[in-house]
């Protein structure tokens, strides 16, 4: 009788940790989730600036055609692009085709004076930001949860139930030319 209630206690213990190591991974899985939010709000309001951008920039430099299809093109892609690894790459190259647009900028003293590329220009800027504030987040939470599911026994749990390892959100600094904001008088 002893040595069944000893089995019993086991069990239920065993149960008992199963459960709260299954409850931290569904935690962990959702702030990945809201993680990733963050930064696809984020990425969304860059997308609805560039259009605003283009057309400023379009009435100065009208030779610049190619460049103004190019981003079209990277913002397209960047917008359709589904999953971690191929929105990164979709919005590398779209921050590349935006450095660039900047660079045109730049050779174009009205254009640089105009008000509304200047508060497009900043608004830019702060989303750049927020965009990185948000991708710290995001990966900081995906390192908690796979560091998780990465170890013993919450491994043995985690593959039981289905869990999968998420993706870093990175974007290559050293390939993308990254926007060169600047505002006069500042």
């Amino acid at each position: 009788m002893r040595t069944e209630w000893i089995v019993i206690t086991v069990l239920v213990v065993i149960a008992i940790y199963a459960i709260v190591v299954f409850n931290r991974l569904v935690r962990g899985r959702n702030l990945v989730r809201e993680g990733w939010s963050g930064i696809d709000v984020q990425l969304r309001r860059r997308s609805d600036l560039i259009p605003n951008l283009v057309e400023i920039v379009k009435g100065y430099a009208t030779h610049e055609r190619d460049l103004f299809v190019d981003i079209a093109a990277k913002r397209t892609s960047a917008i359709a692009a589904n999953g971690v690894p191929q929105k990164a790459a979709a919005e590398q190259a779209l921050q590349g085709s935006l450095g660039r647009l900047f660079a045109v900028a730049e050779a174009y003293p009205d254009l640089k004076a105009n008000q509304n590329f200047l508060e497009l220009q900043q608004q830019v800027a702060e989303l750049e930001n927020q965009l990185q504030m948000a991708r710290r987040y995001y990966n900081g939470t995906v390192r908690d949860f796979n560091i998780s599911m990465q170890s013993f026994p919450d491994v043995v749990i985690a593959r039981t139930f289905h869990f999968r390892e998420q993706d870093f959100f990175q974007i290559d600094a050293a390939s993308v030319a990254v926007p060169n904001v600047s505002f006069p008088g500042a």
